[in-house]
């Protein structure tokens, strides 16, 4: 047993000690359905067979490079120039990933304030973290800061913030007595959210673009926002979208969270990501995860060290602004790279480069017998309504060589009002050609 070294005695004790009679009964809350109930595989095999079979299994996916591709709803393909992968696997990166012993990592940490720089000119806030793990958790982060800063504890989520991310602040904010007011799925943007807000209001949570594409003015919610004293979380989950639309900190947000994984990082499966968080400076004792600044030595040289560490590791538990101990620094790095090599010029040609491919897409669509365009407004992606399931439609899509996008009853199960709208991304990547291809499939399957 050289990779499992544990005896069956040894599992007895350690399940007895848990409370469970088996393993089986730790998997207990996992529906049988969706179990993997053991996999095809022989006990053995010899290096060169494995990458074969493993080979096999890979092809059987549909790889986003493969095939003219529209899916976003929270991560986007976009090209990510060589030069980043290169740069972030020198190992004076590579090996201190995080800065655990910050300030012998003068690279890393010159890295991540750079970074917040960026992520502060962005968002247009007046200061950000070196990072988070991703989008949503930043915003139950952000969330939980609200919940602080007013000593208050209702938060208001929009219909439009991305299912997921709602996901991860209902399951988090009941461990804190907190409550949450979740808005209906807002497709059409019909919303009145202003109608949530009230005394009790501690924050209010607002995406834009939002899940569905719309743009959502933030002003006037902001100003209501303040007027009972409560704050405004601005969520993006295209951080592309900064390089054309105003702004969250220019129309009144007081904390402005998202995904970074659009600049520098590739869809991986998933992850890792990263997530971006940033806010005015007079909260910023509040703001959780680490903060790099700038300071010179005993010898007057420039140097760099994390500051204002209310991590539980640095002081007592209950006063630390959260438990989050680390950054994800190499997507960071790899956002810091790739935003560098872009400048403020490129990120906006960049952007209008999405905006009009997406409206090019949107407009071809729209013009095909059963479609509609839900969206008046949007930046690079938007919902449509089909004459028909659109889970169905998307597999038959896929038959044709067409990854066209996510239902939205992926991302709201058992929904059946949801069932008939897709959301489809359109970014740099996508040429004329794959445009035309989409909408020849879709106009295929619709007849």
């Amino acid at each position: 047993m050289r990779y499992l070294p544990h005896s069956d005695a040894d599992r007895q004790a350690m399940l007895a000690a848990i409370g469970v009679g088996s393993i089986d009964d730790l998997f207990a809350d996992i529906p049988k359905d969706l179990r993997v109930h053991g996999l095809d595989l022989p006990r053995a095999a010899g290096e060169m067979s494995v990458e074969r079979t493993l080979g096999r299994l890979s092809a059987r996916n549909v790889a986003a490079s493969s095939v003219p591709f529209f899916v976003g709803a929270g991560a986007y393909k976009h090209h990510v120039p060589a030069t980043v992968d290169h740069l972030i696997q020198r190992s004076e990166f590579l090996t201190s990933y995080t800065p655990y012993q910050p300030e012998i990592t003068q690279g890393t940490l010159q890295v991540l304030f750079e970074f917040q720089t960026q992520i502060a000119h962005l968002t247009g806030m007046e200061v950000a973290n070196a990072s988070m793990y991703d989008g949503s958790t930043a915003t139950v982060e952000a969330v939980l800061m609200a919940h602080r800063l007013t000593k208050r504890k209702k938060a208001v989520l929009s219909g439009g913030l991305h299912p997921q991310y709602r996901a991860v602040v209902e399951s988090l904010s009941p461990m804190a007595g907190d409550t949450v007011e979740a808005l209906p799925a807002d497709p059409d943007a019909t919303e009145d959210i202003l109608a949530s807000i009230d005394a009790e209001t501690s924050c209010v949570v607002v995406q834009s673009p939002s899940v569905y594409g719309h743009l959502i003015d933030l002003a006037p919610i902001a100003a209501k926002a303040h007027e009972v004293g409560a704050l405004l979380i601005a969520v993006f989950t295209e951080v592309v979208s900064l390089g054309l639309i105003e702004p969250p900190g220019a129309q009144g947000a007081d904390i402005v969270v998202g995904e970074g994984q659009s600049i520098g990082n590739a869809l991986s499966f998933g992850g890792p990501y990263v997530g971006l968080f940033a806010t005015r400076q007079k909260f910023v004792r509040q703001m959780p995860g680490r903060l790099c600044g700038e300071t010179v030595d005993a010898e007057g040289r420039r140097g760099f060290v994390l500051t204002l560490s209310t991590r539980e590791q640095h002081i007592r538990r209950d006063k630390a602004t959260s438990n989050i101990c680390t950054n994800s620094g190499l997507c960071a790095l790899a956002f810091t790279i790739h935003m560098t090599l872009l400048g403020q010029t490129g990120l906006a040609r960049l952007a209008r480069i999405n905006h009009a491919n997406a409206v090019k897409l949107a407009e071809s669509l729209s013009a095909l017998p059963g479609v509609t365009l839900l969206n008046d407004s949007f930046f690079n992606e938007f919902t449509i309504r089909l004459p028909g399931n659109a889970a169905d439609i998307v597999e038959r899509l896929v038959a044709k060589g067409v990854l066209a996008g996510v239902p939205a009853s992926r991302l709201e199960p058992g929904k059946a009002e949801l069932a008939d709208l897709l959301i489809v991304a359109s970014t740099e990547v996508n040429s004329d050609d794959d445009r035309a291809a989409f909408v020849a499939a879709l106009s295929e399957v619709l007849a």
